[in-house]
Parts: structure tokens; C-alpha cells; sequence
């Protein structure tokens, strides 16, 4: 069997397991990325979060050697909540991406990848493969584009024809030899609104992020948000949509035909309060499913606190108070600070100021003083 041949079954096997777009590239190294990359890391754009070896990163084969071909994969996810429960006072709500509504995409892109690389291997016995989804080496974005699924936007999302750029993507590399497809053409042209709607102007340019200004960045780290983010992260709990969701290509974009990305809305949009008190079993049962799960439960509190703090919600003064005091944890205590100092009134500045005289850590002490400034001018 050619490979004319294998790519036809593939493609019919891709298919016929679920997968919504399938591509093809060679293995060659990714020359231009490799710049790209240079440029991130020597201007401190780079989130951390990614293999930090270059080499690795565009060099294929590194991850396999004598490696061929990639085969590239993507599946759709809704962009649209159904009968979504409402944020109210007294009872207010924070969002998840729409990346991390239903189940945890990794591990379903990786079991389609795997049936995907069992069929090949039934094809071409002796066949060797690597499947990634995200965590790997490579850019999953940058096999992608190469491999004809979509093109790069300027918000450096994958958009394709048909999904807009509500996928998920993944990729085989494999010793066997496809024929490569021809890599989708530019269909941005002049477009900037994903530039301008950013909220923190962390898209600095055409195609290229500073993901430490990046508000899907900001939501995942766990320590102390700057200041200067706080105001921007509105109800934000994991990730951030505004780039899609102003898209011209992504207007009037829905697909739910993927059983596993089926959100929950009180899971996807819940109440802030009680996110507040859960512990870490609670957490993990409820949202342990969701990728948004994956840097635990501390980020979430800490940014439902900002929440509420941006809603001015004086019915949670009582929780933020119990933070404040109570918390075992600094980032937590002095961010219940900042939002206690937020929302203001004679409650919220009577335990700031009783917490100052109990608080050790410098860096809450910080947060307590520049609160008490903030409630005293409100």
C-alpha cells in the first residue's frame, strides 16, 4: 500500500472515530518557528508553561526519531452556553473559557490519536508514532498550519473554515511517509479587531503574543496578580475568549456535536461564593474533569475573589472577612484584601484594619495597607 493509499484510509478512519479535520505535513524542520520562538523567549514573552528546549520544539524528530510525517488533528467545541444561568446581586458568577467546558480535551484528543495510531500500525505493522496534545514538544498551532487545517490568525489562534477557531488540535508524528497537504492561505487579511479588543494589549502584533500580559496566562498562575491585571480580569476564572469571540471568522460559529465537550453550565458558569470554601476533594470531584482544573484549586478561588471584588459584591464581605483573617495562604488573604478594600464600606475597613495588627507576611501587610487606601477613597 502507497501512501496516496494510507492517507485515504486515515482520513476515512479519522472519520469514522469522531475526528471533525485531519492534515497531513512532513516532518521537516519548522524554520520560521524557530525565530518566532528566539523572539519570544529573548523578550520575556514566553508563558512558561511550554518545552523550553527550542530545538525540541521545531525539530520533529527529536521527539521521533527518523521521523516522516505528522498527521494533524482537530475537533470542534461549542461557543454557545444553552439556557446559561444568570449572574445576579447577592449572587454573582464567574466563567471558564469555552476551551474548558466539557471534558478535559487532552485526553480526548489523545484517545482519538491513539485509535488513529493503532489503525496505522494494523495498516503498516512495523509503523512507529508519537501522539501529542499540547503538553508535547511540538506547536501544536504550528503543525496545524503547516498541515492545511487553518491558518494562523493574528491573535495566533488556528482558525479554520469550517469551525472558525473554536478547535481543539493535536498531532501523530509518524516513520511512514503521507503525502503532506498544501498549508491553508492567510484569511485575516487586514483585520485587526482581536488586536484592538484585547484587554491588556498583550497580542503586541500581528501573530505574535506576550502571553505574561495574556489574561488566559494570568488566570492559570498562582501567585499574586499585578495590580494592573486585577480591573481586566472581570469575571474571568480560567482563560479568556475575547479574541475569538470578536472574530469576523468566528461570527455565528456554533458546533455541539461532540458529546465530551457538552458544558455544564454550573459547572462552566458558577456562583463565586461558594467556589470560595471548597476544599481540595470538593474541587477536585466537581471540577476535576475540566481542563481548567489542571493548576488546582488556588487559582480559581484567587480570581473568584477579584470577582467579586469587581462586582463590588457586598454580600460576600463576610467570606472575604473569613479569608482575610483565616486563610492559611498569603496570596488568598491578601487578595481577599484587595477586594475587601474594593468594595469598601465601614465592615470591610474595620477587619482590614483589625487584620493589620494580626498579619505577618510583608507582602499581605502590602495589599492591607494599599486596600485600606482604596476603601478610605471610596
Amino acid at each position: 500500500m502507497n501512501g496516496a493509499e494510507l492517507k485515504q484510509k486515515l482520513m476515512a478512519k479519522a472519520k469514522e472515530i469522531g475526528i471533525d479535520k485531519i492534515g497531513f505535513t512532513t516532518a521537516d524542520p519548522f524554520i520560521e518557528l524557530r525565530e518566532r520562538l528566539k523572539e519570544s523567549q529573548d523578550k520575556g514573552y514566553a508563558s512558561g508553561f511550554e518545552e523550553p528546549d527550542i530545538e525540541k520544539r521545531v525539530r520533529p524528530e527529536h521527539s521521533l526519531p527518523e521521523a516522516k510525517s505528522i498527521i494533524a488533528i482537530a475537533l470542534a467545541y461549542p461557543s454557545k452556553l444553552k439556557n446559561p444561568p444568570r449572574s445576579e446581586p447577592g449572587a454573582y458568577r464567574g466563567i471558564f473559557c469555552r476551551a474548558s467546558w466539557g471534558e478535559d480535551y487532552h485526553h480526548v484528543l489523545r484517545e482519538k490519536l491513539t485509535l488513529l495510531a493503532a489503525y496505522l500500525q494494523e495498516l503498516v505493522p512495523k509503523a512507529r508514532t508519537q501522539v501529542m496534545v499540547d503538553t508535547g514538544a511540538l506547536s501544536d498551532r504550528a503543525v496545524a498550519e503547516r498541515a492545511g487545517i487553518g491558518w494562523s490568525g493574528k491573535n495566533t489562534s488556528i482558525i479554520t473554515e469550517e469551525f472558525g477557531s473554536w478547535v481543539y488540535l493535536g498531532e501523530m508524528i509518524t516513520d511512514v511517509y503521507l503525502p503532506p497537504d498544501t498549508p491553508a492561505t492567510d484569511g485575516c487579511g487586514d483585520c485587526t479587531i482581536c488586536i484592538d479588543a484585547c484587554p491588556t494589549g498583550a497580542i503586541v502584533q500581528a501573530g505574535q503574543l506576550n502571553a505574561q500580559a495574556c489574561i488566559a496566562y494570568l488566570t492559570q498562575t498562582k501567585g499574586f496578580l499585578a495590580e494592573a491585571y486585577r480591573t481586566k480580569l472581570g469575571n474571568r476564572l480560567y482563560g479568556c475568549d475575547t479574541c475569538q469571540t470578536v472574530c469576523p471568522k468566528n461570527r455565528k460559529i456554533h458546533f455541539d456535536h461532540q458529546a465530551a465537550f457538552q458544558p455544564d453550565p454550573e459547572k462552566v458558569k458558577p456562583l463565586l461564593k461558594p467556589l470560595l470554601h471548597m476544599s481540595n476533594r470538593e474541587f477536585k470531584e466537581k471540577y476535576g474533569q475540566m481542563s481548567g482544573s489542571w493548576r488546582g484549586k488556588k487559582p480559581i478561588q484567587r480570581n473568584a475573589i477579584i470577582a467579586l471584588g469587581h462586582f463590588k459584591d457586598q454580600t460576600a464581605i463576610p467570606d472575604l472577612i473569613e479569608l482575610l483573617m483565616n486563610d492559611p495562604r498569603p496570596v488568598i488573604r491578601g487578595t481577599a484584601a484587595w477586594a475587601l478594600g474594593r468594595i469598601g464600606g465601614q465592615a470591610a475597613e474595620e477587619a482590614l484594619r483589625q487584620a493589620k495588627g494580626k498579619e505577618q507576611a510583608e507582602e499581605v501587610l502590602r495589599e492591607i495597607d494599599k486596600a485600606l487606601d482604596m476603601a478610605h477613597a471610596g
